[in-house]
C-alpha cells in the first residue's frame, strides 16, 4: 500500500457511503478535486467510469473494478506503464459512527517514478479527501 488514511466520522455508515459514492459532488467537500463527471448514467457499480480533474495532476478516467454495496469500492486508472488503484472503505464504528479507510496504490514500471514525483502531493490529497468527507458527513 503506497498511501493509507483511516479516519473516524461521527455519522452512520449509510450516510458516509452515500457521500462517498456520490462522486460528482466531491468538489463540494474536497479541494483536492476540481471536477468529476460520471461517464455513464447507470447506478454506481462495477464498470462505472468517471473523469476526474485535480489540481496539478493530469485529467484521469477512473473505472470501478470492485464494489461491496454500502461498504467498499475500488477503482482503477491505467496509463502505459502505470496502474493506479484507489480504495474507499466504510465500516460501522458504533451506532452513529463510521471508520473510513482510503488507499492509493501504484504498480507497474513507472510506479517508482510516480511515487517520487507525486507521492507527497497524493498523500496530501488523500488527507484532504478524508478531512473533507468527515466535515461533510458530520455537518449533515
Amino acid at each position: 500500500m503506497d498511501i493509507e488514511r483511516v479516519i473516524d466520522i461521527v455519522a452512520p455508515r449509510e450516510q458516509v457511503w452515500a457521500a462517498m459514492t456520490d462522486v460528482e459532488r466531491w468538489p463540494e467537500w474536497t479541494a483536492s478535486v476540481t471536477s468529476v463527471k460520471r461517464l455513464d448514467r447507470a447506478p454506481f457499480s462495477v464498470g462505472s467510469r468517471a473523469r476526474i480533474r485535480q489540481p496539478r495532476l493530469p485529467v484521469v478516467i477512473w473505472t470501478v473494478t470492485a464494489l461491496e454495496p454500502g461498504r467498499y469500492f475500488e477503482w482503477q486508472s491505467a496509463a502505459p506503464g502505470l496502474l493506479t488503484v484507489g480504495g474507499h472503505r466504510v465500516d460501522a464504528a458504533g451506532d452513529h459512527a463510521s471508520r473510513v479507510t482510503l488507499t492509493l496504490t501504484w504498480s507497474g514500471p513507472l510506479a517508482p517514478i510516480m511515487r517520487l514525483l507525486f507521492g507527497k502531493l497524493s498523500r496530501r490529497y488523500v488527507e484532504m479527501e478524508a478531512q473533507g468527507l468527515k466535515r461533510r458527513c458530520e455537518a449533515s
